[in-house]
């Protein structure tokens, strides 16, 4: 079965214009384009290789340093190591060098944002919020049906950034010794592909 040609009035593209149903590694917009990420130095996100290992540490270290005050030990994701995770293909890095990282796992007919993070000097950019759209555009390529990610509670910022992405808080609970806050979003059902 061909796939449904896309118009403007039965087009799932979101903010970014892109169909969330494409597989994001498929664009072909000149970079001009790809908006926000083609900012000089960024790029879309990428498999992450072995050689990022110290600099996606570094960024998830950074990017969390300033929720170190409000909990009584580090923040979860700062205490990764990362390999197995980079190993399996389940880390995307945006940047040369490195100033994003997104994990994306799969799991069941939803794909977890296990971690996102960003250097301080690119927040703010729209960065952050284009990773949350790769891992959008990357599940819904793949046919799940949402996008789940859950953070510490102390973490009032990235609760009301998720928000504003479309995303709902499902539950709240205590696991390995964090408060955390489970979120998701739906994604548009996929036509099927010849």
């Amino acid at each position: 079965m061909p796939k449904t040609p896309m118009t403007p009035e039965t087009s799932r593209a979101d903010s970014t214009g892109l169909d969330p149903c494409t597989d994001p590694g498929t664009d072909s917009r000149p970079d001009s384009d790809r908006d926000p990420l083609a900012r000089p130095g960024r790029g879309d996100p990428r498999q992450a290789r072995a050689s990022d290992l110290p600099l996606i540490r570094q960024v998830v270290a950074v990017a969390y340093a300033r929720y170190r005050e409000r909990m009584d030990r580090p923040p979860a994701p700062v205490g990764q190591d990362y390999l197995a995770e980079v190993g399996a293909g389940l880390v995307w890095v945006s940047g040369e060098p490195v100033i994003g990282v997104i994990v994306l796992v799969p799991e069941g007919d939803s794909m977890l944002v296990e971690n996102v993070a960003v250097d301080p000097s690119a927040q703010g950019l729209g960065l952050g919020r284009s990773l949350m759209e790769f891992a959008e555009q990357y599940a819904a390529a793949r046919g799940l049906r949402r996008v789940t990610l859950y953070t510490n509670e102390v973490m009032v910022e990235n609760l009301a950034i998720y928000a504003r992405l479309g995303y709902r808080e499902t539950s709240r609970r205590a696991e390995a010794g964090y408060n955390r806050v489970f979120m998701e979003k739906p994604l548009p059902t996929c036509p099927a592909s010849a």
